[in-house]
């Protein structure tokens, strides 16, 4: 890990964090204060960003790649709850708020670029930053509403249906992600997809 400022790569760094959805529309007094923060992480294809269980907890800002947030049983099966990628974050504000440790992994679903921050600092400045907080709050709750949502339709709609469901909701990412990760978001077998997915063509 690096500091943001320190970074060789800051300025081409900096430009893609102006992208971040919930970073837009910051004053540049607001960026003087965040980037100071921030440190540029780079992980591989299946390293964990955070680990379930764990009580160090972090923000992340997705600068390249994509990842995945997973549950997983003391029998090691998975499921998958989400995908972020490029101009997303990801968080454990909820379980840091609650004070429980993380009830699930972040995972790397390809090579991945974080800008990042401990979540101590980075709700200090959110308190020192009112209506930036009300908007990343209100994030954090609509993810855990997708999170929802997505537990349900596995349970309710049938495979197309699911298929179908996902590639509404999420067109900009249903070419990026490998087949055996989308088959177990949907759990389907790698066939089925293939299946279901030469059927809708």
């Amino acid at each position: 890990m690096t500091a943001f400022l320190s970074h060789p790569q800051r300025n081409s760094i900096r430009l893609q964090l102006r992208q971040n959805l919930l970073l837009q529309g910051m004053s540049q007094a607001q960026w003087s204060e965040l980037e100071p923060l921030l440190l540029v992480a780079d992980y591989r294809k299946g390293d964990p960003l955070v680990r379930q269980g764990d009580e160090e907890m972090e923000q992340f800002f997705i600068l390249e790649g994509m990842v995945k947030r997973v549950v997983s049983n003391p029998e090691g099966r998975e499921m998958i709850l989400r995908f972020a990628a490029e101009t997303e974050m990801d968080t454990s504000y909820a379980a840091w708020r609650l004070r429980t440790p993380v009830p699930y992994s972040i995972v790397a679903v390809t090579t991945v670029r974080t800008a990042e921050l401990p979540m101590p600092a980075w709700a200090e400045f959110l308190d020192r930053n009112p209506a930036l907080k009300a908007r990343f709050e209100y994030e954090v709750m609509k993810l855990m509403s997708e999170v929802m949502a997505h537990t349900i339709t596995l349970h309710l709609l049938d495979a197309p249906g699911r298929l179908s469901r996902f590639q509404r909701k999420h067109p900009e990412l249903a070419g990026r992600i490998p087949k055996k990760e989308l088959a177990a978001y949907l759990n389907l077998t790698p066939e089925t997809l293939s299946r279901l997915k030469q059927r809708t063509r």
